[in-house]
């Protein structure tokens, strides 16, 4: 399955796109829409990388939810997923309470299990709540860009 349009505008929303390198609120160097493995501090990138970068990253993220998820997924909950890892990493969802429930078939607890994530350092990040509000709602199938 792959991530829809409305899931990689979601990223994109959340994300911002940067053409020069910046710290994120997690510390970690980043470059264009929330790219980190090959950034460099010295680098700049064009609007047309940073779009290459963000669909290169995806097929990565779009891999880890297909091999973690065991249940049926519509695109909304897939695409959801997908922005959920791409802003935490795979191993955020591999470990997570939401991960275990979904796979037993719980897909109710997965809007609230995705508003749990709401912390950068150990502190409650306004992005961040509204990030998991709107992935909650693409989840849900609903509108998600008033948030």
């Amino acid at each position: 399955m792959k991530i829809s349009q409305e899931g990689i505008e979601l990223i994109k929303m959340f994300e911002g796109c940067r053409l020069e390198p910046y710290f994120c609120s997690g510390n970690v160097l980043t470059i264009g829409y929330g790219h980190t493995r090959t950034v460099e501090e010295n680098m700049s990138i064009t609007q047309e990388t940073a779009e290459a970068l963000l669909a290169e990253d995806l097929k990565e993220f779009e891999e880890h939810v297909n091999k973690l998820v065991t249940v049926e997924l519509d695109v909304n909950q897939f695409s959801s997923l997908v922005s959920f890892t791409y802003n935490l990493g795979q191993n955020s969802l591999k470990k997570s309470t939401l991960l275990r429930l979904l796979n037993q078939g719980l897909y109710d607890e997965v809007p609230g299990q995705l508003k749990r994530w709401n912390k950068s350092g150990g502190v409650v990040n306004d992005g961040l709540i509204r990030r998991r509000e709107a992935e909650s709602l693409l989840w849900q199938g609903k509108e998600w860009h008033h948030v």
